[in-house]
């Protein structure tokens, strides 16, 4: 693929453009009309029977033009799109749907909308994984019947409580101390490492004589250590998706039915953007690359928020191989950077 001419790429990006933006096979003389090529019908044919040679069009019918295989839509995106930056008022218009936001939670639920709304695909947010959120205040509070509930706020700004019984009452009078000895102990630390420093230290001789340290790491033994949850995935706009037109095939419906299905697959979503948090930028997956029957005939372009170099989760959006990858990739790349910039009191 490196080795393709400049005229060869120019003809696979025109074939490509256009059989995004009308869905139909596409021939030399289309080309030759819309695209700026000076170029004869019977060379632009010739060109664009090699690149079918080479896997990256395919002819649906004899007498059609062509149309992207699924490699050649691959290299459109990793080495021929340009995509164009938004606008100083599209930027704005994406900004000013979080003012309101107060908390987390409501991040979540406006960047699901955002990219619903403005992709007219579907959005999905993948909340912070709990193994990658970081530890930075716990509280105690004793209530009766040897109950307490913990409150523990993440550096992303969660604020999770969880109710537990202990069969040993809670010093009131040393709960400041407990509360700062933790923060200093444990502040910093992934959820995961939080659980694994607390049983290590647990384990600790020198900790079993004093009181203090005993009674705090007893309590946050059983506030966290067991409290393990999944993670969350937000999904909106999948109505998007679905094609409204009134003369469908029976395969045609099978296929919307098994794509609205996937996107309700809680486990299946976390597993994609799972993926894309392995890699740096943006991610872009076409069809069986997703690993997922259902999605064969969607696209995913999804980016993570948070660090570079730990990020939190990921958002993504979920539409058909026709989307217009310029748009979608510049709207997910800002919004990802926005959400970094909103939980760490930025933009």
């Amino acid at each position: 693929m490196a080795d393709l001419s400049l005229r060869a790429k120019r003809i696979l990006h025109a074939v490509v453009a256009e059989y995004l933006q009308t869905g139909e096979a596409v021939g030399s003389r289309t080309i030759t009309r819309r695209h700026n090529i000076d170029l004869s019908p019977a060379t632009v044919r010739n060109v664009m029977a090699d690149l079918e040679d080479l896997g990256l069009l395919d002819q649906p019918h004899t007498s059609a033009g062509r149309v992207p295989t699924a490699a050649g839509l691959r290299f459109f995106i990793d080495s021929l799109l340009k995509v164009r930056s938004l606008s100083p008022q599209e930027k704005q218009q994406i900004r000013e749907r979080y003012a309101t936001a107060r908390d987390p939670d409501e991040v979540w639920q406006h960047t699901s909308k955002v990219l619903a709304e403005i992709t007219r695909h579907a959005g999905i947010v993948l909340a912070p994984l709990p193994e990658r959120q970081r530890f930075q205040h716990i509280e105690f509070v004793p209530l009766r019947d040897g109950k307490v509930l913990a409150v523990l706020v993440t550096t992303d700004g969660q604020i999770e409580n969880k109710l537990f019984t202990t069969d040993r009452p809670v010093d009131e009078r040393q709960l400041e101390r407990i509360h700062n000895y933790l923060d200093t102990l444990l502040g910093g630390l992934t959820l995961d490492e939080v659980r694994e420093r607390v049983v290590a230290e647990l384990g600790k001789e020198k900790n079993r004589y004093d009181d203090l340290v005993a009674q705090a790491l007893r309590l946050s033994h059983a506030a966290l250590v067991d409290a393990r949850r999944d993670a969350d995935v937000i999904v909106t706009g999948s109505a998007n998706l679905v094609d409204t037109g009134h003369h469908k095939d029976p395969a045609e419906l099978e296929r919307m039915r098994a794509l609205l299905q996937a996107l309700e697959d809680k486990e299946l979503l976390v597993r994609l953007l799972d993926r894309a948090m392995e890699g740096p930028g943006i991610q872009v997956f076409l069809g069986a690359e997703t690993a997922a029957d259902a999605l064969e005939d969607a696209s995913i372009v999804a980016a993570t928020y948070g660090p570079e170099d730990r990020p939190l989760g990921a958002i993504a959006v979920v539409g058909p191989k026709r989307m217009n990858y310029g748009k979608v990739i510049s709207i997910v790349d800002f919004t990802a950077t926005l959400v970094s910039g909103v939980l760490h009191g930025g933009e």
